[in-house]
């Protein structure tokens, strides 16, 4: 069983030429049943970031701290 999460980033954050700001919301469903979806290294919103922002998570240093979620399921 999956969940689906809405991701939203807390504030603007600008780290090695890229741009994260609280407009880039995305939603992910992850691939097991859990209270957070960064639980495998957040592997499902690396993915969505990229695909949809062409923001790269791992050159940006982000972390969980740099996110608020809730459930949508």
């Amino acid at each position: 069983m999956s969940r689906i999460f809405e991701i939203i980033p807390k504030r603007i954050k600008r780290t090695n030429g890229t741009i994260l700001s609280p407009e880039m919301r995305v939603t992910v469903t992850t691939k097991v049943n859990t209270a957070s979806p960064f639980y495998n290294g957040a592997a499902e919103i690396k993915d969505a970031y990229m695909r949809i922002y062409g923001f790269d998570y791992t050159k940006a240093c982000c972390n969980q701290g740099d996110f608020t979620y809730r459930a949508l399921d």
